[in-house]
C-alpha cells in the first residue's frame, strides 16, 4: 500500500503465470478487473513450469478467458474462466478451431450500453464479443457476426464523444457504428513520423510489431505500440513506445520512448488518479536481477526484469509547458532505454 501511495517504483502485484495482463476499472469504480493470455485454470505446469515461454508446441496458452477481481491491487479473487475458444463467433458457427487458444484478451465497460465488450486474439478466432449486462460473464454475443476480419491484439478505443475505433496489428486502425456491428470506414495504417534502421538496413516505419493501444492525454491522441529493443526477434528488452497527434488518424509524430521492459502492458489509471502500466516475464531465460540492469546490454536473447505474473510499473504521464505529450515509467530500472535499444531517442526522463 505505502508503494501505491508513493508512486515511484515498480510493484508486484500478483503470481502466476500470465502474458499481456489486461487491467481495468468496473463500473462500479469500486474493483479493478484482470485478465491476460493465460493457462487453463487448473493446468499443473503453471507451477510447475513458472518460466514456459508460452509460444510453440510446449506452450502453456490454454483456450480461457480467467479473470480476477481486486479492490485494491493487491488481494485479487478470481471469477473463474468466462470465456472459452468454444464462445467465439467462428466455433459457434462450426467452424473448426485448429489451435484453441486464447491470446491478449482486454475487457472494456461500455457505460452507453451498460454492458462489458471483450475482444481476443489468434486472428484465426479472434472476437468482439459482448455481455448482456452489467456483470462480466456470459451468455456473448457477437455484434460483428462474421464481419470483424482477422485480427492480431484487436484492441478498443472509445474517443470523448463516445465514438468507438478498432485498432489491430501495428497498426490498423478503423472507426465501429454505435451498434458495434461494422466498420464505417476502411482502415488506415498509423505509424509513427520518420523511420529507423531495421537489422537489414532496411528503414522501419511502424511503432512496433504488436500490442497497439490507444489512450488520449491533454486532447491529444496517444498510439502505444510494442517491440524489441533490437528490433529483432526475441531479443534484448520487451518495451513500450509511443507517438502523438492531434487526430486519431494522424499525421503522428516521431516515435518515442515509454519505458523499458513495459511490451505489451495496459496503461491505465487507478481509483486515486494516478496511471500505471501493467508488466509481466516475457524471456527465453529466468529473470535478470534489477542490479545493475541501467547498464547492461542484453541483446543476446529475450531478458526481463520482471517475474511471472503481474507486476504495475508508475508511469509519468503528462502535457509539458511547450504542449508535448510526455510518457515514461518512474522506476529508473524501467524509465530509460538499455544499451541494447537500437533507435537513438533525443528526448530524455524529466
Amino acid at each position: 500500500r505505502a508503494g501505491l501511495k508513493s508512486h515511484d517504483k515498480a510493484l508486484y502485484i500478483k503470481s502466476g503465470w500470465i502474458r499481456d495482463p489486461y487491467i481495468s476499472v468496473g463500473p462500479e469504480k469500486k474493483y479493478y478487473y484482470l485478465t491476460g493470455t493465460q493457462p487453463r485454470e487448473g493446468d499443473p505446469r503453471e507451477v510447475k513450469n513458472p518460466y514456459n515461454i508460452g509460444l510453440g508446441d510446449k506452450s502453456i496458452v490454454g483456450h480461457q478467458v480467467r479473470l480476477w477481481r481486486s479492490s485494491d491491487l493487491i488481494q485479487w479473487e478470481s471469477l473463474g474462466p468466462i470465456f472459452s475458444v468454444d464462445d467465439t463467433m467462428k466455433a459457434k458457427s462450426g467452424k473448426k478451431i485448429a489451435k484453441r487458444l486464447i491470446w491478449a484478451p482486454e475487457v472494456h465497460w461500455l457505460a452507453d450500453k451498460g454492458c462489458w465488450a471483450m475482444v481476443h486474439c489468434p486472428k484465426r478466432h479472434s472476437s468482439l464479443a459482448l455481455t448482456t449486462g452489467a456483470e462480466l460473464r456470459g451468455p456473448w454475443t457477437h455484434p460483428m457476426a462474421g464481419n470483424m476480419g482477422q485480427r492480431h491484439d484487436p484492441s478498443i478505443f472509445t474517443d470523448d464523444d463516445g465514438k468507438r475505433y478498432l485498432l489491430w496489428d501495428n497498426t490498423f486502425i478503423a472507426p465501429l457504428n454505435d451498434s458495434l456491428t461494422s466498420y464505417t470506414a476502411e482502415p488506415v495504417r498509423i505509424d509513427p513520423a520518420g523511420s529507423r534502421p531495421g537489422p537489414d538496413g532496411k528503414p522501419i516505419s511502424h511503432i512496433g510489431h504488436e500490442g497497439a493501444t490507444m489512450i488520449k492525454v491533454g486532447g491529444k491522441y496517444v498510439h502505444l505500440g510494442t517491440a524489441w529493443s533490437t528490433d529483432q526477434g526475441r531479443k534484448g528488452s520487451y518495451n513500450l513506445y509511443y507517438c502523438v497527434a492531434d487526430t486519431i488518424t494522424g499525421p503522428y509524430g516521431p516515435r518515442k520512448f515509454a519505458g523499458r521492459f513495459l511490451g505489451h502492458g495496459t496503461p491505465f489509471i487507478d481509483m486515486n488518479g494516478e496511471w500505471w502500466c501493467t508488466a509481466f516475464f516475457n524471456g527465453n531465460v529466468p529473470p535478470e536481477s534489477r542490479d545493475g540492469i541501467v547498464s547492461r546490454n542484453i541483446g543476446d536473447n529475450a531478458r526481463t526484469i520482471n517475474e511471472q505474473g503481474v507486476t504495475i510499473v508508475p508511469l509519468d504521464v503528462r502535457v509539458l509547458d511547450d504542449g508535448e505529450v510526455y510518457i515514461r515509467a518512474k522506476d529508473p530500472a524501467y524509465a530509460n532505454p538499455g544499451p541494447d535499444e537500437v533507435q537513438q531517442f533525443g528526448q530524455k526522463k524529466r
